[in-house]
């Protein structure tokens, strides 16, 4: 993994992060966000997987359903956030489209993905720190505003 401030001003700090073969994404991601102790944040990024997991949201049974993919893919749009969960870590939320080679496409909350060759993230920090809640009706943390 490599990285680099690209900008910093009025609070926000962007950075480019560019992951390598074999690379776990949120595993990579977490200890990034960890290090720079980023409270809030929206990234995007494009590259390629070896294998992902992706996980979909069954609303009826109230948990996630893992979608394995076990094949090379492009990452035709990869988008998330960094907020605070309810235990004080940080917590990352990922949605991800996968492109396979037949041109379908694959799309859920990415659950766990390994580089292959490269991943290109830019992370944009906000001054603003936002928390996720347990919401009782889902059984998620999610992010509510407050005051």
């Amino acid at each position: 993994m490599q990285s680099k401030l690209l900008d910093k001003s009025a609070g926000r700090a962007t950075y480019a992060i560019v992951l390598e073969t074999g690379d776990e994404v949120l595993s990579i991601l977490r200890h990034f966000v960890d290090g720079k102790e980023v409270s809030a944040a929206q990234f995007s990024a494009i590259g390629a997987f070896s294998d992902a997991e992706l996980k979909y949201f069954d609303w009826e049974a109230k948990t996630y359903r893992t979608i394995p993919v076990e094949e090379q893919v492009e990452v035709a749009s990869l988008i998330g956030d960094v907020a605070i969960a309810p235990d004080g870590s940080r917590a990352l939320h990922i949605h991800a489209v996968l492109g396979r080679r037949d041109g379908s496409a694959l799309a859920g909350h990415l659950g766990k993905a390994h580089v292959r060759p490269t991943l290109e993230i830019v992370l944009t920090e906000s001054p603003v720190h936002l928390r996720k809640k347990h919401d009782p009706e889902t059984g998620l943390a999610l992010i509510r505003m407050e005051g």
